[in-house]
């Protein structure tokens, strides 16, 4: 298997070539077509398990990438239920040491999942929309 694209850039999943047309998935919505093997191309560098991760909803794969376990999952919950909180209100409610707790916020940070903001006028955290979407996937 591997990725291809189209003429419009759209990227699919090549599952069964023969000398005049190709079978292929698209990730996002599962459906299977044939397509004429001259427009297609094939994609270097994408793995097509990296394009096979597109049928889950992009926030989604942003939390997923992002939480290395329970406790990182369960302060991005808090963070979205009780936030936006103050660093020192995070650090006193829950069992994280301040370079593990700033270690996972600058993880989500850079995800996209939290941002920084003042709270009472101290730094504090707010979840960001792609955030609590991804959350409220979840858990559903």
């Amino acid at each position: 298997m591997r990725t291809v694209r189209d003429a419009d850039g759209d990227r699919y999943l090549l599952l069964k070539e023969s000398s005049e047309s190709s079978r292929v998935r698209d990730p996002e919505t599962g459906e299977e077509r044939h397509v004429p093997n001259d427009e297609l191309e094939p994609v270097d560098g994408e793995s097509p398990l990296e394009t096979a991760a597109k049928a889950v909803p992009e926030p989604a794969r942003r939390l997923v990438t992002a939480v290395p376990d329970k406790r990182a999952l369960g302060l991005l919950v808090e963070v979205d239920d009780r936030g936006p909180l103050d660093v020192h209100v995070l650090l006193d409610s829950y069992d994280l040491c301040e370079s593990d707790l700033h270690g996972l916020l600058a993880e989500f940070r850079a995800a996209g999942l939290v941002e920084e903001t003042d709270v009472a006028g101290r730094r504090g955290y707010q979840i960001t929309d792609a955030g609590h979407d991804a959350l409220a996937r979840l858990r559903d």
